[in-house]
């Protein structure tokens, strides 16, 4: 069988990443699916509601939290590769191929270490029977890989709605990503507020950093 998986949230400054896995037939999936963000995002979450209740698919998620990404000790291909890996873990069995949206400049590279996160002591029956490739924009090649895309993107998209909502005394945290406008207002906003930035931000990005730096040069300019 084939499990194609892939992640979502890699540099937004707000909120977690979250990788999916998606293990099925090319053939029991949706005809449209695609690279979630060649999907509308209506049909993103009907697509993911299908992919969940089918019984000719099995769907997993793994999320990456801010604390995690704020750690000194990793990366963000660290881990990627680690979201990945347990959201791989959540559904592959004996035998299986697994094709991973690539989170990283080299495939190869990426496809090795992955695999080598997939084998630990729970998985010890399938980690020598699991083949892992990895391929810059399988999302969009690759239907399964695509499968999971959709997946990742929903489950991070409802992430940061209830994130919105943990914050009603503002005008929305937007997307949560650096060039987000309405992202950077809520920083700012909060900042202003609370002398730091709230707590489902990504201290170590350098928007946060900024933001900061910004919000103590104007309290020293009225000083």
């Amino acid at each position: 069988m084939y499990v194609g998986v892939d992640e979502a949230g890699k540099g937004p400054v707000l909120g977690p990443m979250v990788a999916a896995a998606v293990r099925a037939d090319p053939e029991s999936l949706p005809a449209d699916v695609d690279d979630s963000k060649r999907v509308a995002p209506d049909r993103r979450r009907e697509i993911a509601a299908e992919l969940r209740a089918s019984d000719a698919v099995d769907v997993a998620v793994a999320t990456v939290e801010t604390a995690a990404i704020d750690a000194p000790d990793t990366d963000m291909n660290t881990l990627t590769v680690r979201g990945q890996a347990r959201a791989v873990r959540g559904v592959a069995r004996a035998g299986d191929r697994v094709v991973a949206d690539a989170g990283d400049t080299s495939e190869r590279r990426f496809a090795r270490r992955l695999r080598e996160f997939v084998v630990d002591a729970d998985t010890a029956d399938i980690a020598d029977s699991v083949a892992v490739d990895a391929a810059h924009g399988a999302d969009a090649s690759d239907p399964v890989v695509g499968a999971a895309s959709v997946v990742a993107k929903v489950a991070r998209d409802a992430r940061m709605s209830a994130i919105d909502a943990a914050y009603p005394d503002y005008d929305g945290v937007g997307s949560g990503y650096p060039s987000d406008p309405t992202t950077r207002a809520f920083l700012r906003a909060y900042v202003a507020d609370h002398g730091e930035v709230p707590p489902h931000a990504r201290r170590s990005w350098s928007t946060c950093a900024d933001v900061l730096a910004a919000a103590k040069q104007s309290g020293l300019d009225e000083f």
